[in-house]
């Protein structure tokens, strides 16, 4: 089985797009979104829109939960108190921008996704199997991400959130993939990024950077009311 899997698009429909382009050469048995389709760019509207249009299997993210549930935070694990008080106007923006018919499409995604790829069973989820904005990490303890496959019953644990892809092979046939970020990437590069897992005797995992017109996306971040410290994070590529 073939699978490309993307997540944390937070409204940059100019990233999106461009991955949805290349997503369509791959010629993948499944395409899943590992959630945040929203938060910190002006598009939320436009990039749930691309998504129902679509019709990709998105699992629920923290920022989806926050503004389709309306709460008060994204439950986001903030470095320092000025990166807290950018993170709430973020969610409060969202969350007046955003139509009530897309608050409802938010509400209504899964938690998780789990399906079978050979002799594998592969969950697909956000944060973690246990909390969808819990950060899993790449220097994260071997022996707690095995407990975690053993507890969610599955062999391939797939997830987002920490905007960092890796590939990390815990052995006995169990592995662990985080995709990166589509729209808001903190690898170091602006450029998009999806994970291609070709799932055979054992998954072999790509990592595709895409590039785009993020200084598109960055103007219009700083055209809105959005703070403008979002537009230099998006150039620079750190988060």
């Amino acid at each position: 089985m073939k699978l490309a899997v993307f997540a944390d698009v937070h409204s940059n429909i100019e990233a999106l797009k461009a991955v949805l382009d290349e997503i369509k050469k791959e010629q993948a048995d499944k395409v899943i979104c590992a959630g945040d389709l929203v938060g910190y760019a002006p598009f939320p509207n436009e990039v749930i829109n691309l998504m129902r249009e679509t019709g990709i299997d998105t699992i629920m993210g923290n920022y989806d939960d926050g503004v389709g549930n309306m709460r008060i935070i994204c439950g986001c694990d903030y470095k320092d108190e000025n990166a807290q008080r950018l993170g709430e106007q973020s969610i409060q923006w969202t969350k007046k921008e955003i139509t009530e018919e897309n608050k409802e499409f938010l509400r209504k995604l899964p938690h998780n996704m789990k399906l079978a790829a050979d002799d594998f069973s592969v969950l697909i989820v956000h944060g973690s199997p246990r909390q969808l904005n819990e950060y899993l990490r790449e220097e994260a303890d071997e022996d707690y991400l095995l407990e975690l496959l053993t507890e969610a019953q599955c062999d391939i644990l797939v997830c987002g959130h920490t905007h960092k892809p890796f590939y990390k092979d815990l052995g006995n046939g169990k592995f662990v993939v985080n995709v990166g970020s589509v729209g808001k990437p903190k690898h170091g590069s602006p450029n998009a990024v999806y994970a291609v897992l070709e799932i055979r005797d054992i998954p072999a995992v790509e990592f595709k950077e895409v590039p785009y017109d993020y200084e598109k996306t960055a103007q219009a971040i700083e055209s809105s009311t959005l703070p403008d410290g979002f537009a230099q994070l998006i150039r620079k590529g750190i988060g």
